[in-house]
């Protein structure tokens, strides 16, 4: 019997959700299952990947072939460098004390990675809103500077008295004079 880890979909239209799932190769894909180990979520940022990686480890140990997605899952939690770690530890290239300390090694550097990435990922949304929120403010203002200017009557000018002539009226006396 072929045994496969896979994915089963389950969830809404256009909404999917995966559980990470050891099942027979002849089994359909949301069918009959040997076990549950873990789910997947890809609607999240970055996508959220939960599985028991022990029993992801045994099973890979036991022969059990990935899928492409899943081997990529497993692949980023590590449990396909524990594998090789372990293959090393079983031909007898490193000790066990040596494969533990190298995995922990790298498993405590991809966690502060992807804390990383999720922190630069709320700061950039922060930072976003607030710049959104400027500007909004900034045609908000504008809009009521110009509805104050529209409501706000134009000064008029006093009427000049009688004997003293505006500087319009001298000029078109001096062109009429010019013209006769």
């Amino acid at each position: 019997m072929a045994v496969k880890i896979r994915l089963a979909r389950r969830g809404r239209k256009k909404a999917a959700q995966f559980d990470i799932v050891v099942a027979d190769s002849r089994a359909p894909r949301d069918g009959r299952f040997i076990e549950k180990i873990g789910t997947y979520d890809p609607n999240t940022n970055p996508a959220s990947i939960n599985f028991d990686g022990e029993k992801a480890f045994d099973w890979i140990m036991k022969g059990a072939q990935p899928t492409d997605t899943v081997r990529a899952m497993l692949s980023y939690r590590g449990v396909l460098y524990r594998k090789h770690l372990q293959l090393g530890v079983i031909k007898g290239a490193i000790s066990q004390d040596v494969a533990d300390q190298r995995y922990n090694d790298w498993k405590e550097q991809k966690d502060a990675k992807i804390e990383g990435k999720r922190t630069n990922l709320g700061t950039a949304k922060e930072e976003a809103r607030k710049a959104a929120l400027a500007a909004e403010t900034k045609v908000k203002e504008a809009r009521a500077e110009a509805i104050r200017k529209k409501n706000t009557p134009a000064p008029t000018e006093a009427p000049a008295a009688e004997g003293e002539t505006t500087e319009a009226e001298v000029t078109a006396e001096t062109t009429d004079e010019a013209g006769a």
